[in-house]
Order: structure tokens, then C-alpha cells, then sequence
């Protein structure tokens, strides 16, 4: 009774059945149908990928739905490719649709990118992997990636996958908490991306933030690459953040001790010490002497006599020895005195002088009375 109602199913070319793997050979399976004889897929027929063996893809016992793709002198051959391509195709398109984020399996390597299992044959372009350049993609044969459809083309059998988009996705999403969550005065760890003319852009963990020249170090910078490098890591604080327009100003200067920090232990009020002549102005002249350490010498204090300005005595980038007349560490300002310096000096001179002329003064006498002597 079995048998006659085998013999009494209708298979036509282009019917969908379902069949249980019986027997694997070398090149194609055999599948029972609930025919007269049993159905063959052939194994390019198994998937859209490239396949050594029928049982890289199904084991005996596997139950399939199948496409009839030809029927002739009691032989029938099946498809299970064109099922699972039907399928995949609705829901890659689906995917598509909703620009959703799934996972697949890397299959081989080929030139030019990823070939990956999505139900067919789908293509990751090597520009498409990851946001940075890949040169060897061995490591990712038959690992999962997460992936997204970026083009879709039916008549051309064309789909084109991304795995990129999702990292950026996923950047984009980090890059806006982490501008959410900024403030002012913050104190972060970034690494040193790229090197300007005019700064630093440092990555804080997504997003990348600048560090004006002028933020680099508490002492005048003329090109960055003096102080950082490429891929050094930094300690950064938050000046500002613009979350609209995604910009970020940051400051390496003040994550490092000043120039100010602890002055009292390297110069004291009474000291002389050496400093260069940085600015002249109106009612003075700044004086560094320290690293990033500027005092004041008031116009009243350059000279030991009167002067209608700082020019007629000092120039810009003079070495001048001053005496530091008072500090204040807390708005790190410091007094200055070249004219106390003169006055000491000439102080010294005269007191030398008298010196001088007293023992003159002992020795004539003393010549003086010599003479006399020979008189008497």
C-alpha cells in the first residue's frame, strides 16, 4: 500500500518538499521523499557557498525542505540551495529594511575582502572590515562577526555586507555618552592621535579632543612634537566642551605642576639671582627667572637714577641679575629690583674706596715721617 501510494505522488519541476536525509556519497545525497525512487542533491546544490563534502553541510537523518529542480526517467534532483536562498533573501531584505545588526560566519578569505554565510553567498569588501586598515584577515576564518546589509541586488546575486558600519555605530553611540557626560575640569587619560602645527588631538576614550600649543606646558612650546609624541599617553583636563558641534578643548598644562609650585624653596626675598628680560612695558620690565617664573621690575626700580622708560636702559632678551624684593605665591607675582643691586654695589665701591684711602692716607704718613726723621 506504501508503495502504491508512492508511485501515485505528482513531482513536478519548481514543487517545494520535504525529505530526510538516507545516504551521503562523494558528490551528491540522497533524499527519501515519499517518491518511487529517492530524490538526489547534487552538492553544488547544498549551499551557495563552496563546500569539500555533502557533510560539511548535512548528516543522515537530516530532515530538508527541498526544491524540485528537474524530473526526468524517474530521476529526481533536488535543491537545497535555492530554498535557503528564498529564505535568506526575505530576510536579508527584512534586515535591510530595519538596518539591523546580526551575526554570520566568516567562510573563506578571499582577494578583496570576506566571503560570509547568511543563508547565500554574502561579501564583506576588505574597506568594509574595520574602520582601520587590515593587512592580514586569517584570524577571522569561521569566527562571527556582527555585521550589517549596506546593498542588496537580487538579479545580480549581490549582497554586500558591512561590518564597519556597525563599529561606528557603535563609536557613535560611546563618542555621544561620553559628550554627555563631560564637564569642565575633568581630569582624564588620553593618547596622543594626531600632531598639528597649532596642537594636539588627544583620544579621551571615543572622541578626540584638542590641546591648543599653548596647553601643551606651563613654559612657551614651539612645536609639540617637542613635548608628546604619537601614541603617548597623557593626563588631560576639560576647558570646554561644545556638544553640538562635537569639539572638545583640553589642557595638559594644568594636569602638571607649575612653574609657581613650591617657589619659596627655590628662591627666597633678598635673593640675586639671574633672569633674561622678556617684556618691556610702560611701567616696567618682566624678568624670567625660572622656567615660566616672570617678576616685576617696576620702572622706579631699573635704575639708580630717574628714566622715562624701561628702553633707555633694558632690551628684550638681556641678561640682567635682580634682587627679589618680595613673592606671592598665590597670584604668583614677584618684586624685583635691579636698582637695589646698584645701590648695594655702589655701596660696596665706596666702602672699598674709603678702605683704599685710609691705608693711603697710613702709608704717606708713614713716608711723610720717614722724611722728616732724616731731618732731625
Amino acid at each position: 500500500m506504501d508503495e502504491t501510494k508512492k508511485e501515485l505522488v505528482d513531482i513536478n519541476v519548481g514543487d517545494v518538499v520535504t525529505g530526510t536525509v538516507v545516504k551521503l556519497e562523494e558528490k551528491h545525497v540522497l533524499v527519501d521523499i515519499g517518491y518511487k525512487t529517492e530524490g538526489i542533491i547534487p552538492i553544488s546544490e547544498l549551499s551557495s557557498l563552496h563546500i569539500e563534502q555533502p557533510s560539511d553541510v548535512v548528516q543522515e537523518g537530516d530532515e530538508l525542505t527541498l526544491k524540485v529542480t528537474k524530473v526526468e526517467d524517474d530521476e529526481i534532483v533536488l535543491s537545497k540551495k535555492g530554498v535557503d536562498a528564498e529564505h535568506a533573501w526575505q530576510d536579508l531584505e527584512e534586515k535591510y529594511k530595519n538596518n539591523e545588526i546580526f551575526e554570520t560566519e566568516v567562510k573563506e578569505i578571499v582577494k578583496g575582502g570576506l566571503v560570509v554565510d547568511v543563508g547565500l553567498r554574502g561579501f564583506i569588501p576588505a574597506s568594509l572590515v574595520e574602520t582601520h586598515y587590515v593587512d592580514d584577515f586569517t584570524d577571522y576564518l569561521n569566527k562571527s562577526i556582527t555585521v550589517k546589509v549596506v546593498e542588496l541586488d537580487r538579479e545580480q546575486n549581490r549582497v554586500i555586507l558591512s561590518h564597519r558600519a556597525v563599529v561606528e555605530e557603535e563609536e557613535g553611540v560611546k563618542k555621544q555618552e561620553l559628550l554627555q557626560s563631560l564637564e569642565e575640569g575633568q581630569v582624564l587619560e588620553g593618547t596622543v592621535q594626531r600632531i598639528t602645527n597649532f596642537g594636539v588631538f588627544v583620544d579621551i576614550g571615543g572622541v578626540d579632543g584638542l590641546v591648543h600649543i599653548s596647553q601643551l606646558a606651563h613654559e612657551h612650546v614651539d612645536k609639540a612634537t617637542d613635548v608628546v609624541s604619537e601614541g603617548d599617553t597623557i593626563k588631560v583636563e576639560v576647558l570646554s566642551v561644545d556638544k553640538d558641534n562635537e569639539r572638545i578643548s583640553l589642557s595638559r598644562k594644568k594636569t602638571l605642576p607649575g612653574p609657581w609650585s613650591d617657589i619659596q624653596e627655590k628662591i627666597q626675598v633678598g635673593d640675586t639671582v639671574e633672569g633674561t628680560v622678556k617684556r618691556l612695558v610702560n611701567f616696567g620690565a618682566f624678568v624670567e627667572v625660572l622656567p615660566g617664573v616672570e617678576g616685576l621690575v617696576h620702572i622706579s626700580q631699573i635704575a639708580n637714577r630717574h628714566i622715562g622708560t624701561p628702553q633707555e636702559v633694558l632690551e628684550v632678551g638681556q641678561k640682567v641679575n635682580v634682587k627679589v624684593l618680595d613673592i606671592n605665591t598665590e597670584e604668583e607675582r614677584m618684586s624685583l629690583s635691579i636698582k637695589e643691586l646698584e645701590q648695594e654695589q655702589e655701596a660696596e665701591d665706596y666702602k672699598q674706596y674709603e678702605k683704599d684711602e685710609e691705608q693711603t692716607g697710613f702709608q704717606l704718613g708713614d713716608f711723610i715721617g720717614d722724611k722728616l726723621n732724616k731731618y732731625k
